[in-house]
Parts: C-alpha cells; sequence; structure tokens
C-alpha cells in the first residue's frame, strides 16, 4: 500500500503493518473528540514516525497514486478532523 504524508512524501508499507498503527490511530481519535490539543499534537508525530519506521521511502520523483494519505506533522486538529473517517486515519485498521 502506497502512503502519503502530506508535505514529505510517499513511503510503501505493508498491509499487514496496518495493525501496528491502531493504537495510535484510535488514541488520536480519543484526543480529537476530547479537544486534547497536546495529546493530539504527541500522537500524531507518534502515528507519523510510526508510519515512517515501517515504510519504506519512495523516490522523490515517484508519482504513484496514493492509497492512504496522512497528514502533514503540523496540520491542525481541525484540519486532521476534515481527513477522519468514521475508522479514524487509517480505515480498516
Amino acid at each position: 500500500m502506497i502512503v502519503r504524508i502530506m508535505g514529505e512524501g510517499q513511503v510503501t508499507l505493508a498491509e499487514s503493518r496496518l495493525a501496528e498503527l491502531d493504537r495510535l490511530d484510535e488514541e488520536l481519535l480519543a484526543e480529537m473528540e476530547n479537544g486534547d490539543g497536546p495529546g493530539f499534537r504527541a500522537t500524531l508525530q507518534a502515528l507519523l514516525a510510526k508510519v515512517r519506521e515501517l515504510g519504506e521511502p519512495l523516490p522523490d520523483d515517484s508519482l504513484e497514486p496514493s492509497d492512504l494519505i496522512l497528514p502533514s506533522p503540523d496540520a491542525t486538529l481541525d484540519e486532521v478532523r476534515e481527513l477522519l473517517s468514521d475508522d479514524g486515519l487509517i480505515p480498516g485498521a
């Protein structure tokens, strides 16, 4: 699966690794629902770091269609809220 982090680029990520991101995704969703700005910021950073750790970067000139788009590290709570589905940022994880 191809994952894009807005403003950074793309990584390939095995779908089998999505379960490892589920806890962070659920935590992020809860913090957003509670309006926990500092918690949201920390969890977003942790989620993106985990994607970078588990994923394999694609070359910068690669233009593959993304299966999943994640917000940039400096995204606001409202910007991330617009990207959410009922399942969080990572549907089906």
